[in-house]
């Protein structure tokens, strides 16, 4: 009975070390983390400069292994700490978290000139470890909340603007032709986005007084465009800041921001972590 207890215990600790981030070793944890993350994407851009690679390529590889392992155990705890290993292995920060360590295993297997190719694409997944520091800062947290409540406002929005596209794209397909760049109506509406989104390539422009009036309204309409996500954002983000929340995971379906003082999961009910 008291090894069961001293178990638990054990999984309880870890997994208030490793989920929250309120408490004193929860924040070290994840300071050292992030600083982890960082180097590593850092070994990573400074391997693509063929002058270092050549002169301290040993050095780096040595580092990256050392950063490998780190993020190997921190994995498998991650696993042991939780009810319900699927959720996280399956979830999308435990996707990021294996995609970004397995290709430097992956390495010892593919080896030979004929997979130099394959191994230049997996050691850059390792950048998805930069993926990894959104769970560690709570901010984001509000704003994947915000994002989240603003999804439909925010679809209906980008269905309007794809209709607005296509419209565009129409109109001026008819006005200029093909004589001025515009051969088809998806071409047409490809410049219409290109125009409406403010980015102008300039490698479609209307000749014609009517195609450069329209031409001059879309980029115009453009701006007003721009700001309508930001506005319906804001919002949410708004009404986030206005519950108080934390940090603590629940052990069973690892939801987050609980209000402060719940007990239970909002999700699945279950007891959390005192």
């Amino acid at each position: 009975m008291s090894k069961k207890n001293s178990y638990k215990k054990l999984k309880h600790k870890l997994h208030e070390i490793i989920y929250e981030a309120d408490t004193p070793t929860g924040k070290i944890f994840d300071i050292v983390l992030l600083i982890a993350i960082l180097a590593s994407v850092l070994f990573v851009m400074l391997e693509s400069i063929d002058s270092i690679q050549e002169k301290h390529g040993y050095l780096l590889n040595i580092a990256e292994w050392v950063i490998t392992i780190l993020f190997s155990i921190e994995y498998i705890l991650r696993i042991f700490s939780i009810n319900k290993p699927a959720k996280y292995i399956f979830s999308f920060y435990g996707v990021i978290d294996f995609l970004s360590t397995v290709p430097k295993y992956l390495s010892l297997i593919l080896v030979g000139s004929h997979n130099l190719v394959a191994l230049r694409a997996l050691r850059l997944l390792r950048v998805f470890r930069i993926l990894k520091i959104t769970r560690y800062v709570g901010e984001s947290n509000r704003l994947m909340i915000a994002l989240k409540a603003s999804k439909a406002k925010i679809s209906v929005f980008l269905f309007f603007v794809l209709i607005l596209c296509i419209i565009l794209g129409t109109i001026m397909y008819m006005i200029e032709g093909a004589e001025n760049g515009f051969t088809s109506i998806p071409r047409s509406v490809y410049w219409a986005i290109v125009t409406l989104t403010t980015v102008g390539y300039g490698d479609i422009a209307p000749q014609s007084p009517f195609g450069q009036l329209i031409a001059s309204i879309i980029m115009i309409l453009g701006y007003a465009i721009i700001a309508i996500p930001t506005g319906i954002v804001s919002s949410q983000l708004t009404k986030v800041e206005m519950t108080e929340t934390n940090t603590q995971s629940c052990p069973n379906c690892l939801k987050s921001n609980h209000k402060e003082n719940a007990e239970f999961c909002y999700n699945c009910g279950s007891v959390l972590n005192p």
